[in-house]
Formats: C-alpha cells, sequence, structure tokens
C-alpha cells in the first residue's frame, strides 16, 4: 500500500554555513544576481538534515566510469603486466582520479559521485578493474578524497560548505566481461561473451557483506557517502527485474522477494556507517526492456529504498541492452525526467529525488527544478565537457560553457574498450595533468597562423592564444565550424550548434584575430615574414569515386546537398555507408528545417522509440510510430558485412535502427559502381556479379574523403604543421581534430616540436591492453 508522504526540504540558513570565501561584496553581488535571475533554484541550497548537513546547489555531478579509478592488480602482477604489455603504469596511483575531482569541485560542484567500484571480483566491469575490499586499497582512495575537500563551494547568499563526494558501488553481474560472472540466475547478456552463474544463497549473502564492507572501507578512506548501484541492468537490477530473475526461492518471485537482496544491501550498510554518511541508490524508473520492473513496482520500490536508511534517490533510465537511446545526442534534452516528477507527485517519500539523463545545460536544468521535476538534477557528461560549468552559469558566462553534445565517442566508447574516458569537445577531461595552459613569459610567445575554422582549427587557436601566442585565424567562409556547419543540420545532431557558439565566444575571449572569407594562398604565407608557425587545418575534400558518367545533373557531393542545399529528388541513391552516408541518409529521410536542441519534441522522440510516457507498461515499452519518412533511399557501399559496422561502438546501433525502422531504406553492400547512364540512373554490380539498374532520382557522393592539402610548400616545411583532417582524412574525426589540435597549442613552443613531430596523443594504459587481449582469447 502506497502511503503519501510530506516533502520536507529546508533551504540552508545562514547561521548554518560555513565560512565565506575570500570574494568582496560586488563580485559576490554581481554573482547572486545572476544566479537568482537566471537559475534560481539550481543554485539553491539543499539541507540533507542535522548529520549531513547543507548541499550549495541542486546539482549531483552523476557518476561515469572514467577509467581514472585504479585497478585491482596485485603487487606482484604489475611489474609482469608491464612487461607483458610494455607500459610504466604505477600501483595503484589515483592521483589523477584527484585532479580530475578536484578541478570539477573549483567550478562549483557540491556533490559528486565517482565511477563505479566493484565490491568483489565477481563485480569487476572487467579484468582486474577498480575495486575496495581491504585496507591496502583503501588508502589509495584518500589523495581523492582530501583533493575534494580542500575545495570550498560558495552558496547564494554568502557562505560556503566543501564540497563532497560519495563513492558508487557496482557490480556488474552479468554485465562483467571478464569469467567470473554472476547474476540472479544462469544468463548471458547480449553485451558480454561470458555467461553468467546464478549466485546461490551463500553467494547472496557472502556479496551482500561484500556490499557493506566497501561501504564502511569508503567512509574510512574519507567518502561523504556512497552510490549503490541498482539501476541499468546491473547486478541489482538482475535481481530486481523478472527479466533475468527466474529464480522460485525466496529472491524471486514477488517484488517483496526480488527486493530482498537490494534493501538488506542498504539496511546493513546504513548499520554499519551511521547517520552522518550519505547513501544514494540509483533506482530504475524505466527499464526500456521487456519484463522490466512495473512503474507501480518502482513506486513502492521507492518506499522500500527509503525506509532502509537511504538518503536520496537517483534515477535509473534504462539497461545497457536496451534498444532504446537514453543518453545519445539524439535524444532530446531532458527527454526521461518525466518519471522522476511522476514519481516525486505521488508523494511517497521525503527524501530528495534526482532526475537525469540528457541535462546538459543549466538552464534546462533550471527549468525541470521550477517545474517539479526532481529535487535535484544529475549531470554526468555536462562535465566531462565543462568542469565550470555551474562556475560560468553562476558569473552570467553562460555562452563560455562548453556544452556536452551527446557524442559518447570519447566517454562511453571509450570506456567499453578499457581506454581512459575523455570527450570529443573537451580533450583536456580525464587527462587534465598532460595539459599546461599557463601563459608562457613573452620571450618565448610566437606569432602563429592557423588557415582553416573547423574543429582543428578552432581547438589550436584557442588554446594556443590562452597560451598567450598571438594567432590569426583564417577561413575562406564567412563563418567558423568548418564540416560541424553540415553536421549541425543533421536530425539528432542539433547541440554541434552549441560547440560553435562556444567556440566564437573562446576566440573572443582569447583575442584571436579572426579573419573570415579571406583565401589564403602558398604565396601569402611565403611573403609573410612575420609568421613564426603556420597551423594548416584546412580539413577535407571529397573523395573522387571515378564512376563514369559521375557529371550527370543527378549526382551531388555530400556538400551540395548539407552547404549548398541543392534540390534532391524522391528516389535517392547513396554511394558510402560510412557515417557521412549515414547522416546524409537521415537527413534526407527527416529533414524539415533547421532546429536547435531545445525545438526537438519530446513526444515525437518518445513516439518513435515505443517509450511508454504514460508509464502503464512494464519496462516502460509501447509500439512505436514511425514518421512518415520523406524519401526512399538505396544506401550502398562496396566492402562485404555489415553497413555502418565502423559507427561509433555505442551509438552506431542507433543509427542503423533509425535507418532501418523507417521502412524507406534499403541498404546494400559488396557491390561495385559500374556507371550513371545518361538518365542518370545508377548501374552496380551486386554480390553475385549481377548488373541491377537503379532507378533513382538524385544520386548522392559519401565515399569518404582526402586530405586537402593545397597550401604544403617545401619552402616552408619547416613551419608547417598539419593539424585534422588535412593531416589525415578519416572518417571526419572531430574528436580527432580537436585533441590533436589542443595537444599541439600546449607544446608547440618547445623546440623539440617541429613538423613530423608534433602529433600527440594520451597514454595508452595496462586496462585498454588487458581488454584487448581478453578479446582476443574470448
Amino acid at each position: 500500500m502506497i502511503i503519501p508522504r510530506q516533502t520536507r526540504f529546508l533551504l540552508s540558513k545562514r547561521s548554518q554555513l560555513g565560512p565565506a570565501r575570500a570574494l568582496s561584496s560586488v563580485a559576490t553581488a554581481t554573482i547572486e544576481d545572476e544566479a537568482s535571475s537566471n537559475y534560481e533554484h539550481l543554485f539553491q541550497p539543499l539541507d540533507l538534515g542535522p548529520h549531513i548537513g547543507i548541499l550549495p546547489n541542486r546539482v549531483l555531478m552523476g557518476s561515469m566510469h572514467s577509467g581514472l579509478e585504479g585497478h585491482s592488480l596485485p603487487r606482484w602482477m604489475l611489474p609482469v603486466a608491464n612487461f607483458a604489455f610494455r607500459s610504466n603504469y604505477k600501483e595503484h596511483d589515483m592521483s589523477q582520479m584527484a585532479e580530475y575531482f578536484a578541478t570539477r569541485a573549483r567550478g562549483g560542484v557540491g556533490l559528486m559521485v565517482t565511477g563505479g567500484i566493484a565490491p568483489n571480483r565477481e563485480g569487476w566491469t572487467g579484468p582486474f578493474s577498480s575495486q575496495l575490499t581491504n585496507e591496502y586499497e583503501m588508502e589509495h582512495h584518500k589523495v581523492v578524497t582530501e583533493a575534494v575537500h580542500a575545495i570550498q563551494v560558495p552558496i547564494i547568499g554568502g557562505g560556503s560548505v566543501r564540497s563532497r563526494i560519495v563513492m558508487q558501488i557496482l557490480h556488474t553481474g552479468r554485465y562483467a566481461y571478464h569469467p567470473w560472472a554472476v547474476s540472479a540466475s544462469n544468463t548471458k547478456s547480449p553485451i558480454s561473451p561470458f555467461p553468467a552463474k546464478a549466485l546461490d544463497k551463500t553467494g547472496i549473502q557472502r556479496t551482500i557483506k561484500d556490499y557493506v564492507n566497501t561501504a564502511v572501507l569508503a567512509k574510512r578512506a574519507g567518502y561523504d557517502g556512497v552510490e549503490i548501484m541498482g539501476s541499468e541492468g546491473y547486478l541489482l537490477s538482475q535481481f530486481l527485474a523478472p527479466r533475468t530473475n527466474k529464480r522460485t526461492d525466496e529472491y524471486g518471485g514477488s517484488l517483496e522477494n526480488r527486493a530482498r537482496m537490494p534493501l538488506e544491501i542498504i539496511r546493513q550498510t546504513r548499520k554499519a556507517v551511521g547517520e552522518d554518511f550519505i547513501i544514494i541508490f540509483r533506482l530504475s524508473l524505466l527499464d526500456l526492456v521487456e519484463q522490466g520492473l512495473s512503474f507501480e513496482e518502482s513506486v513502492e520500490l521507492a518506499q522500500r529504498v527509503q525506509d532502509a536508511g537511504c538518503t536520496i534517490i537517483n534515477t535509473g533510465i534504462g539497461w545497457h541492452e536496451a534498444r532504446v537511446p537514453t543518453i545519445a545526442t539524439s535524444v532530446p534534452r531532458g527527454a526521461f525526467a518525466f518519471p522522476t516528477k511522476r514519481l516525486k507527485e505521488a508523494g511517497v517519500v521525503d527524501i530528495p529525488l534526482v532526475s537525469t539523463n540528457r541535462i546538459n545545460d543549466p538552464l534546462t536544468a533550471n527549468d525541470l527544478l521550477e517545474q517539479g521535476a526532481s529535487d535535484m538534477i544529475s549531470m554526468a557528461r555536462p562535465f566531462l565537457a565543462d568542469p565550470e560549468l555551474l562556475l560560468k552559469a553562476r558569473e552570467g558566462r553562460a555562452d563560455e560553457i562548453n556544452t556536452c553534445i551527446g557524442c559518447n565517442q570519447a566517454c562511453l566508447d571509450h570506456v567499453f574498450v578499457g581506454k581512459i574516458a575523455s570527450c570529443l569537445v573537451n580533450p583536456v577531461a580525464c587527462h587534465e595533468g598532460e595539459f599546461d595552459f599557463s601563459v608562457l613569459p613573452e620571450a618565448q610567445r610566437l606569432n602563429i597562423s592557423v588557415v582553416g575554422a573547423g574543429p582543428a582549427g578552432c581547438a589550436f587557436a584557442i588554446s594556443a592564444a590562452r597560451k598567450g601566442h598571438k594567432v590569426t585565424l583564417y577561413d575562406q567562409d564567412d563563418k567558423i565550424g568548418g564540416q560541424f556547419n553540415m553536421a549541425k543540420r543533421i536530425p539528432g545532431k542539433e547541440e554541434f550548434y552549441e560547440t560553435l557558439r562556444y567556440f566564437d565566444a573562446m576566440l573572443k575571449k582569447y583575442n584571436v584575430n579572426v579573419k573570415l572569407g579571406t583565401e589564403v594562398s602558398r604565396e601569402d604565407m611565403e611573403r609573410d615574414a612575420s609568421t613564426h608557425k603556420w597551423i594548416i587545418s584546412t580539413g577535407v575534400d571529397p573523395r573522387d569515386p571515378k564512376i563514369p558518367g559521375q557529371d550527370h545533373p543527378n549526382v551531388l557531393s555530400y556538400i551540395d546537398v548539407l552547404k549548398r542545399q541543392k534540390p534532391v529528388g524522391e528516389k535517392v541513391a547513396v554511394i558510402g555507408a560510412g557515417g557521412i552516408g549515414f547522416d546524409i541518409s537521415e537527413y534526407l529521410l527527416h529533414y524539415e528545417r533547421d532546429k536547435r536542441a531545445s525545438d526537438v519534441s519530446h513526444p515525437d522522440f518518445w513516439k518513435e522509440w515505443g517509450i511508454d510516457d504514460s508509464l502503464m507498461e512494464r519496462g516502460g515499452l509501447t509500439q512505436p510510430r514511425h514518421s512518415a519518412p520523406k524519401r526512399k533511399i538505396t544506401l550502398l557501399q562496396r566492402k562485404k558485412g555489415k553497413l555502418g559496422a565502423g559507427l561509433g561502438k555505442t551509438t552506431g546501433w542507433i543509427h542503423r535502427a533509425t535507418l532501418n525502422q523507417s521502412g524507406a531504406v534499403h541498404m546494400i553492400n559488396g557491390v561495385s559502381y559500374e556507371k550513371i547512364d545518361e538518365n542518370g540512373h545508377l548501374h552496380v554490380k551486386n554480390s553475385k556479379g549481377e548488373i541491377d539498374v537503379l532507378d533513382v532520382d538524385t544520386i548522392v557522393i559519401c565515399a569518404g574523403q582526402v586530405e586537402k592539402r593545397d597550401l604544403v610548400s617545401e619552402k616552408m616545411s619547416d613551419k608547417l604543421f598539419l593539424i585534422g583532417g588535412a593531416y589525415a582524412a578519416g572518417e571526419l574525426d572531430a574528436k580527432r581534430a580537436i585533441d590533436m589540435g589542443t595537444r599541439l597549442a600546449v607544446k608547440i613552443h618547445e623546440a623539440g616540436v617541429v613538423p613530423g613531430k608534433h602529433v600527440f596523443s594520451a597514454p595508452v594504459g595496462i586496462e585498454e591492453k588487458m581488454y584487448g587481449l581478453l578479446r582476443k582469447i574470448s
């Protein structure tokens, strides 16, 4: 039976606050005016009661596995692993993790959650991944908590409190990427090659004790609390959901039985750690899989979680195996806040509720709080993109926020192969120690000219100007952004507008001399004696597929379609099934007009992906209702195998599903392009050696790119540095381009950085090498 409770949140009182940070009265007033006018709800403090105290704002930095959490290799094995992998990995060094979280604390985050730490071997995410099981491991975490606690976060109205950090306890269950996987029942997940063995009752009790032991060790390490991961399809989800819990004992069947293990973990943890320790429970409100939890069960479970001793309930959305996108850029901002709002409206708990998923800017967060969707907002990857997001919002510098675009390319895609995470738009994330942005002495500053204002050129120019160099940025176009100006028009990639806005603001902030509509020639460069170094970031040109008849008026390049907006017929052949081919196909299927992220419809998204916004269906799934496609498309590629195989590891399936579900895209592999006839029809030889004639109105060529190197000059080879697409065309890899430009900018003044020795990258860690080895033998 659901018993309504009274919500009891209290705003902080000045008498309860810590000593004020050293801010002038004028500066404080300015910050308060900005915060109260634009983000009144976001910067309200929150009282968690007399035992825990006050949080300075309503933002929780949600958990993300970063790869900085350390490893669990025994000390004796580390020299062997370093020798085998030709690495020099330090013994359980967590100083990088400490700097990563301290940077976000300095940016104004008052409560942060670490990446998942396993309570035992079975719970590891991958081979020898991070765990906290003993005194030795506990000692290494202290550098993290001490770094965070050294930072005070100011509160609107005066005063400050120290930043807090809680450790997530994550048992992966059947998602484990190792052979010791366990679960509620004998089962195998679709995202791991290893089958999971059902825990017996003794194993369940041992696992409960392991959770409690890890929580106690976390407290001794200085953490302010723990988050118990009970969603996203991990072990506790596997016990809670009928999908994976087929038990017939007291841990299976009814919700009371399925919830027995997670509730016992909370109760025993609270008893062991006392009242002055935060316990967050990550509760799934929308599993988005068949036979998941029903919303009614989630509501009942929320009551039980609170009664067991939980401090905060954080929302979980979707299992990792769900076939519904939950955090990719195609998900509208705040599209998954509605279940948390429904739980809050039920009035069954009086502890804070947290909304999550694709909340990437302070205005969206503030609006959700104002609408009563929750009491706090979880923003995880936005703090990879910009650790100073909150500070900039408070100080009225929202145009300087480097917004998360939800691409997954450098965060989740890295995690699933054991790489240290980063961020496409901010390669410094998780690599803070590898970048030095301190301003150089005047004698070391250079005059640098950058040709090409795409992602690589802008990233270089901004970072070099931060170092004190005098930078001039040229582009023959009338706006910055390069290929991003085409990408932003693709349905689901509206967030690219934000990166362009950020680039523009930072170029102005650091006084980069931007010269648009200006074409630079080799002769211009050779005559310019004042420039010490030239950065060539001119990008790419479309590859010429050399198909007979390709000069027919029916044939367009992707640039003709996206940039020049040439008309396209109703029946289209798209040549090339890489990232650009998929983007063009989505654009031609669904494009209506240029949209910004705030224009994207929640109901349309829910309908398209079969999300039950009424919350009546178990797991939150209903029958998808797809919008009518605008064209019929044939998508072709030369090589055999799955089309789109090279797309992002965690997002490629979304692009493939979007095209497949439209019912209007026919995908063909293993073809050769024979000719385009006088009628504009495409003749291809199929995998059987037969000739097919495609009767189409328009043919769009997306057959890859080649480096644009018109400005390469032998006379200037000692001061020409190629970056981005001009260095290597690849698949329009913005992640590589921005990383390359940023890393070169902070080192270009060094004597050893010369053309040909100017490409730098993040070091490869042991975890990534072990993942690779395991993939080979699994």
